[in-house]
């Protein structure tokens, strides 16, 4: 009996040195695959979390000042009251004067052929 139960105690002593190794050689595993997922993203030169972040922030402040410059242009290029009533100005009277001489001119030139 008592060889049986050294056979069983053994038994039991590479059993649970086995699920030691198996654990051992998981996180080996583990750490390789990390290594090489790291080195890879690395190579693919990823943005981190953080730094996508404060990019996506600072597209969302250009996006709302870009839609109030172009509110902005709108309202300024949309012509005012004022200047729809606009009518156009009146000549002066030297103005008036002087277009009275040339076509007197032109009327004198016109009648002598």
């Amino acid at each position: 009996m008592e060889s049986r139960n050294r056979f069983l105690d053994d038994l039991a002593k590479i059993a649970s040195s086995t699920a030691s190794t198996i654990a051992g050689m998981k996180d080996e595993a583990e750490n390789l695959i990390k290594q090489r997922v790291e080195a890879l993203m690395n190579d693919m030169n990823l943005v981190t979390r953080e730094e996508f972040e404060v990019m996506n922030s600072m597209l969302s402040k250009a996006r709302l000042e870009q839609e109030k410059l172009i509110k902005r242009i709108e309202a300024l290029e949309k012509p005012s009251p004022k200047q729809k009533a606009k009518r156009p100005r009146k000549k002066s009277a030297a103005a008036k004067k002087s277009l009275r001489k040339k076509a007197a001119v032109a009327k004198k030139s016109t009648s002598k052929k």
